[in-house]
């Protein structure tokens, strides 16, 4: 069966240079996009179920954009000032830099590893003192939590957002001859939405080795895997198979 078209279950990326566009360009396909899940936030009452005081703590861990909007929708919320002196440890540079959009940086304490959370190591070893809160949706990855179990630092989770699975009703399905998928909650997403969807001649593409884990649990076939050291990207995975398949 020819790659004629291909359904990704992300938003449309921003602009006219993409490599998806380019794509469907090249090869004369369609690629559609539409988010098969989207983040929820919680709100001051379920943080307080959660036994949570704003006040109480020195540091605060963020781990993506997402965690920084809700910390400071729920601090306005509950009426928190956040303090000058709040210390920040950012797992990058770019979520470091995002703060900017909710406090004046030059004035803060901010600290940012690399890309995983494994390099924050040193930054928890530094400022251990603190007293620090996480930040994070109902889903936190094994890796996070070993390593600031790991760290000697006195910690603290706190559930601001929630990702849920999206209203897909409108969307046809089976007009699709791929699916894309790039996390696990994308895959329960799908059975949620369609769940009598069988996957048939369909071609699955997944990206990481969780989302991977997901679908095989699913009983999906799976026949494109990105990232991997042919494919770095989604994009080059899928270019490849389709050059093939559609000989």
């Amino acid at each position: 069966m020819k790659i004629k078209s291909i359904l990704v279950s992300q938003p449309a990326p921003q602009g006219d240079s993409s490599p998806y566009l380019e794509m469907a360009k090249s090869e004369k396909i369609k690629i559609d996009f539409r988010p098969f899940i989207h983040v929820e936030g919680v709100d001051a009452k379920e943080l307080r179920t959660q036994k949570i005081d704003l006040s109480h703590y020195t540091g605060v861990i963020f781990t993506s954009k997402n965690a920084i909007d809700h910390y400071f929708r729920l601090a306005e919320e509950m009426r928190f000032s956040v303090p000058d002196n709040m210390r920040y440890i950012c797992q990058s540079e770019a979520i470091a830099n995002y703060l900017q959009k909710h406090i004046i940086y030059r004035k803060r304490k901010i600290s940012f590893g690399e890309k995983s959370m494994a390099d924050l190591l040193p930054l928890f070893k530094k400022h251990h003192d603190e007293k620090y809160l996480l930040p994070c949706s109902d889903v936190v990855t094994e890796e996070t939590t070993k390593i600031l179990d790991q760290s000697g630092i006195d910690w603290t989770k706190a559930v601001m957002y929630r990702t849920v699975a999206s209203d897909l009703s409108d969307v046809k399905i089976e007009e699709y001859d791929m699916l894309v998928f790039f996390s696990h909650q994308g895959i329960k997403s799908l059975f949620h939405n369609f769940p009598n969807f069988e996957q048939g001649d369909r071609k699955i593409a997944v990206f990481g080795i969780t989302t991977q884990n997901a679908a095989e649990e699913a009983g999906l076939k799976i026949d494109v895997m990105a990232p991997t050291k042919e494919n770095p990207s989604m994009t080059m995975a899928i270019e490849k198979y389709i050059r093939a398949n559609n000989k």
